[in-house]
């Protein structure tokens, strides 16, 4: 007896991984991409998977939040977590990836899977029949979101999310920019511009006269900035010293050329403020400004950020970018296993159901690919522990106060309380990490066995 296929709606990292999840375990998928027919105001690209704001799924250490998650990711299988291994590039201790021939080899992966079937054009209403995930991103297209708003009968929230600048390497003046991690911690992967007081003054009085592009009247009424991607000219409107508290922050960078770091009299010529430039490609051509996100206008970018020390002639090959997100109130419409409560046989994940970061993505678009795939197969859905990071996550999203839910980033406060916690916060994180591992191996199998 064949099977009905299951409808994939986006090919963003999430909908990428549901596909791959769903065909691994024997169902065949329909996925749907919306690009080229359609465009979104972020994207620049027709792969699947492309990654918009960073090339870096966070840090790579597992006592760490995203490393965690990445960890768990890789336990259980997961297409994109392997792509973006295969294709990693220097990022000091995070796992980033050369974005362009990341997304082609996901997008080719996927193309000669036997039970995927690539679609491309624009869903506008959530299919009726058969089962169904729901990965459109946060920039669901207007159509969708409307038929979205009729089937909940919620209003959405709105954020607005900006993107980096990238520059081209070799503009950049090496004898003014230096290679450092923060406190030496791995590889020195990072170019660091160092500001004096008089550099940084100038920089961020630029930063808070420059213009901004203006908003259409729909996102002017309802926009409201996500603390976690504030463009930088709303960090320098808040303070002069508030970047240096963020982005900009000069402690544990130190110029080598300068002598050794520990030397007293070395620590005292550190620099006033840092802005920190990360690899966006093996072959070290394209650097993306950590922390950059930007609403100013192309031209005022150009011209306040070559203010900044080594950039002087910067050559930019993306400006900066803002864009609306939306995303579900999934308290009250979500249980843990990503369906909807009133239509089980409709799933969602993604920065739809209010993540946030390209690993929590991946990790919906694995679970809800999973249960997807064994509502077809007659399986109960799968609900991972608490203790795992993707348990709490989607615990959390389909659990929290639904009156004030914002989109949440992976992170330890989520887990529950350790029984015997260490005091210090390295081994703390290191318990939670031994312990998420060990409740991920005992559902390993289960989770798996349709595959």
């Amino acid at each position: 007896m064949s099977l009905a296929p299951v409808q994939v709606i986006g090919g963003g990292l999430a909908g990428a991984e549901a596909a791959w999840q769903i065909a691994q375990a024997g169902v065949p998928v329909i996925l749907w991409e919306m690009r080229p027919q359609r465009r979104s105001p972020a994207h620049h690209s027709d792969q699947l998977g492309e990654l918009v704001c960073s090339n870096s799924f966070g840090a790579l250490a597992t006592d760490r939040a995203a490393g965690l998650l990445q960890e768990e990711l890789r336990r259980l299988g997961s297409l994109v977590i392997q792509t973006a291994d295969e294709h990693a590039v220097p990022a000091g201790g995070a796992l980033a990836v050369d974005r362009g021939v990341f997304s082609q080899t996901l997008t080719e992966t996927l193309e000669r899977h036997p039970l995927v079937d690539l679609r491309r054009g624009e869903i506008t209403q959530i299919p009726q029949d058969g089962v169904a995930v729901l990965a459109t991103g946060p920039l669901t297209s207007p159509a969708l979101t409307e038929d979205l708003r009729r089937f909940t009968g919620l209003e959405y929230l709105s954020f607005f999310d900006a993107a980096s600048p990238i520059v081209v390497g070799e503009s950049i003046n090496r004898d003014v920019a230096f290679l450092a991690s923060r406190y030496d911690r791995g590889e020195a992967a990072y170019l660091n511009c160092p500001f004096t007081q008089e550099q940084y003054r100038r920089f961020w009085q630029a930063l808070c006269e420059g213009e901004q592009a203006e908003l259409k009247d729909f996102e002017r009424e309802t926009a409201q900035f996500f603390e976690g991607c504030l463009p930088i000219e709303e960090l320098a409107r808040r303070g002069e010293d508030t970047m240096r508290y963020g982005p900009l922050k000069p402690v544990g960078l130190f110029d080598s050329r300068l002598g050794d770091f520990r030397d007293p009299e070395n620590r005292r010529r550190r620099p006033y403020a840092v802005a920190q430039l990360r690899q966006e490609d093996k072959a070290g051509q394209l650097w993306n400004l950590v922390g950059f996100q930007t609403n100013l206008k192309w031209g005022e970018q150009k011209r306040i950020f070559s203010l900044i020390p080594g950039l002087e002639t910067a050559e930019f090959v993306r400006m900066g970018v803002m864009h609306r997100n939306t995303f579900i109130n999934s308290p009250q419409l979500l249980s843990p296993d990503l369906a909807f409560r009133r239509r089980p046989n409709l799933l969602a994940c993604g920065q739809l159901i209010g993540t946030e970061g390209y690993a929590a993505a991946v990790a919906g678009g694995w679970l809800a690919g999973t249960n997807a795939a064994r509502r077809v197969l007659g399986q109960d859905p799968l609900v991972l522990p608490p203790e795992t990071l993707m348990g709490a996550l989607f615990a959390f999203i389909s659990g929290a106060d639904a009156k004030h839910f914002q989109p949440m980033p992976p992170n330890f406060g989520i887990l529950p309380p350790l029984s015997q916690p260490a005091r210090g916060k390295r081994e703390r994180h290191g318990q939670y990490r031994d312990r998420a591992l060990t409740a991920l191996g005992s559902v390993t199998p289960n989770a798996l066995s349709s595959n």
